[in-house]
């Protein structure tokens, strides 16, 4: 319908796109929904205006009427009218002159007629596709709000909105760990042709910058923990980037070879706390989730019974009950790989300095590696990195000034670590 439009014009568009009906009423969908019907250029402004305060189009319905229900006669009731009663004889004046157009309407005629014969006696709608996809739209937009609005909805509400939670939780966990990683960066220090000072403000920038990365990944890893309390992997690593704060503490004191007797491991000894007290309320968080699991899998009823819905950054998806063991069996080793590693790694600044119960620790970190698996082997090599062997025997040199023994993952390997990296 173009700008403006009159009632008049809308006739004459209704019956070119529709030459077959012969009576039509124009009506509209008011705001209750009711259909009224248009008589006039000002009613149809009137429809216009509605539809603009509403933000949507103006949708006209045409409605096939017997010839005494067609209102047909409309009093112009602006000037538009009256111009537009006048152009029409032109046009239609121009149309007779050509005896092609004469000659191709009545053929249309022929085939309007034929349609509408063919349509009354098959039903069929010749015109149906016209607008089939609004409509649809339309019909589907009624039904799915009767189904947004039913009781049923809400709990797929719910489900929908944990998985858009994970989601977001996850996307900070990924983020801390992006940070984690950088943190790794290789940073050399030029002792042979340096002097003292340059290889301090060497070894303070290298600490400042590592530190800077811990520190960022704590704050995503705490985003993650505010999006999703229970979210067992970022209290993880939240434990994890504690510990590795603490580490990042004592390599820097020794090497920048402190005296230990007077140096300050209050704090260090606080991040090593903390990383445990996460590691603890992660791993009781994470038994719970298990302990669920397992009673959903033991109810016939359940839905889950015989497939397990994989949450948090280990993986997404549905698992049945002997993978979901598998994995939860993975879990806890690895769990108790890194809190033995965590008391491990404490038992020897304890030793080192003096304070403490170091051996009281370092039993725990042993018992902690045999409940993950590793083997007598591994952790004796590990023990043997430990300070509390330290001491050059006769003829030979003075070990290394930090042999850091740890195990990892499931092969359970000793990786040694150099103080400066």
């Amino acid at each position: 319908m173009p700008v403006n439009c009159s009632f008049k014009a809308l006739r004459e568009i209704v019956s070119n796109r529709l030459p077959f009906s012969k009576s039509v009423l124009i009506k509209y969908k008011d705001n209750d929904g009711d259909l009224i019907t248009v008589t006039s250029t000002s009613e149809l402004k009137s429809a216009e205006s509605a539809a603009d305060s509403l933000l949507t189009k103006l949708r006209l319905h045409i409605v096939e009427v017997s010839p005494d229900e067609e209102s047909v006669l409309e009093a112009p009731d602006s000037e538009m009218d009256n111009n537009n009663e006048k152009e029409a004889p032109k046009e239609k004046a121009g149309i007779a002159e050509d005896p092609e157009s004469s000659k191709e309407i009545e053929m249309d005629d022929w085939l309007f007629d034929f349609a509408q014969l063919f349509r009354t006696h098959v039903g069929i709608d010749p015109d149906a596709h016209v607008d089939l996809h609004e409509f649809g739209m339309e019909l589907c937009t009624e039904a799915l709000e009767e189904t947004v609005t039913s009781e049923e909805a809400q709990s797929l509400f719910d489900k929908a909105a944990q998985k858009f939670q994970e989601v977001a939780a996850l996307a900070f966990f990924n983020w801390g760990n992006v940070h984690m990683c950088a943190a790794r960066k290789r940073i050399p220090l030029d002792e042979s042709s340096a002097g003292e000072d340059v290889v301090a403000t060497q070894l303070q920038t290298a600490y400042d910058w590592v530190k800077e990365k811990y520190c960022s990944a704590r704050q995503k890893y705490e985003e993650a923990l505010v999006i999703k309390p229970d979210f067992y992997e970022g209290l993880l690593a939240l434990g994890q980037q504690q510990f590795e704060m603490a580490k990042l503490h004592w390599s820097f004191a020794l090497a920048k070879k402190m005296d230990l007797s007077g140096w300050d491991s209050m704090e260090t000894l606080e991040l090593f706390d903390s990383a445990e007290q996460k590691m603890k309320a992660a791993t009781e968080m994470w038994e719970k989730m298990e302990e669920q699991r397992a009673k959903e899998l033991k109810d016939p009823t359940s839905s889950k019974s015989e497939a397990v819905v994989v949450n948090g950054g280990g993986g997404h998806g549905e698992l049945t009950p002997e993978e979901a063991a598998e994995q939860a069996a993975v879990m806890r080793s690895q769990i108790h790989l890194f809190w033995g590693n965590m008391l491990f790694e404490r038992s020897q600044v304890e030793c080192k300095l003096g304070t403490g119960d170091w051996r009281k620790n370092l039993d725990a970190a042993v018992e902690r590696f045999r409940l993950a698996g590793a083997s007598e082997a591994d952790i004796a090599m590990v023990l043997k990195n430990h300070y509390s062997n330290e001491g050059p025997k006769e003829g030979e040199e003075k070990k290394a000034e930090n042999p850091n023994g740890f195990i990892t993952a499931a092969k359970v390997e000793v990786a040694n670590e150099d103080v400066k990296e």
